[in-house]
């Protein structure tokens, strides 16, 4: 019965990383409706008020375990920067390589990242099926970013070779600090502390960190009513929304599994950016889509009773979760 109530939990849990994905798979197509805008001022506004946001409706839980997150002061500082980074190398890295292999190479290679901090770190290891699924949706996205580089290379697209190197170098960026405040908000959850209080902890100083350079960029966002409406969209929906899915998720999945669940954005934001931005997508690039969706079916389908995703990266001593970090509870 116990393993039943586990499956179902670690189900619902993918459903809500699954659903955030969603969500986030939504915000480069968003950012292009403010085209004068400019990346460090949409990814600070988007994490950064998203970030204070997610503070400000978990103020309750998160001052009441202020002991137990300052006693692992470490790991909610790693998270922070981690969130304060990575929108800016995110936004980036669409701006100059596009929406599609932007999102693909930030969120693609952030299960690896993922992977590697959970072997290291937290000694796990990886199962076949993990293993399958992570290469099925790394191969789609290498396919997506092939796509998107022959478009700009052929004279068809209006990038630039260079341009998309370094958007995809800074999409590789993004992909680190996603893995890591990945793994930080599991870290923290599974140690007993709510996900409210400890997603509003690492998100709020993450957005804390991200106040300067919304000062020193974002004076566009006011400059009329599309751009502020991308912004409020950008801070309330896919970020403030997204990731108290994402925060609720990671209670029931370990890192590894939410960032590869993850891999549904990419796909999201190619089909948005070719169905609303107009951006052309060749056969390679829908294969890389089909392919990323192979890998959550392969990921997210039960395996026999008890089986779950949660099973797909496991930790040698088999040690069971706090109660309280099984709950999303404030």
């Amino acid at each position: 019965m116990k393993g039943v109530d586990r499956g179902r939990s670690a189900g619902t849990g993918a459903l809500c990383v699954l659903a955030a994905s969603v969500l986030w798979g939504t915000t480069g197509t968003a950012a292009t409706f403010a085209p004068e805008v400019g990346p460090l001022a949409i990814g600070a506004v988007a994490m950064g008020l998203g970030g204070l946001l997610q503070a400000l409706a978990a103020a309750r839980p998160t001052v009441r375990d202020v002991p137990r997150l300052l006693a692992r002061r470490g790991t909610v500082l790693l998270g922070a920067v981690s969130v304060a980074v990575y929108p800016l190398a995110f936004y980036s890295s669409m701006r100059l390589a596009g929406v599609a292999v932007g999102t693909v190479v930030s969120i693609g290679t952030a299960p690896l990242a993922s992977a590697v901090i959970e072997r290291v770190v937290d000694r796990r290891r990886l199962t076949r099926r993990w293993i399958l699924a992570a290469f099925l949706g790394l191969l789609g996205t290498v396919l997506l970013c092939v796509a998107e580089a022959a478009h700009a290379s052929d004279g068809a697209g209006r990038r630039s070779v260079a341009g998309m190197l370094l958007g995809v170098g800074l999409g590789l960026v993004a992909a680190a600090t996603y893995a890591l405040y990945s793994w930080a908000a599991h870290r923290l959850i599974t140690s007993g502390i709510p996900s409210r209080a400890a997603m509003g902890a690492v998100f709020g100083l993450g957005g804390l960190l991200l106040v300067p350079v919304l000062l020193a960029t974002g004076a566009p966002l006011v400059d009329s009513w599309s751009n502020a409406a991308v912004g409020f969209y950008m801070a309330l929906v896919p970020m403030f929304a997204g990731y108290v899915l994402f925060g609720w998720g990671l209670a029931h999945v370990p890192a590894s599994t939410a960032t590869t669940l993850s891999l549904l954005e990419p796909a999201v934001a190619a089909v948005l950016a070719v169905l609303v931005v107009g951006e052309r997508l060749p056969v390679a690039g829908w294969t890389g889509i089909a392919l990323v969706i192979m890998c959550l079916a392969v990921l997210t389908a039960p395996t026999g009773a008890g089986a779950t995703v949660r099973d797909e990266v496991t930790h040698p001593s088999d040690a069971p979760v706090p109660a309280q970090a099984r709950t999303a509870e404030g």
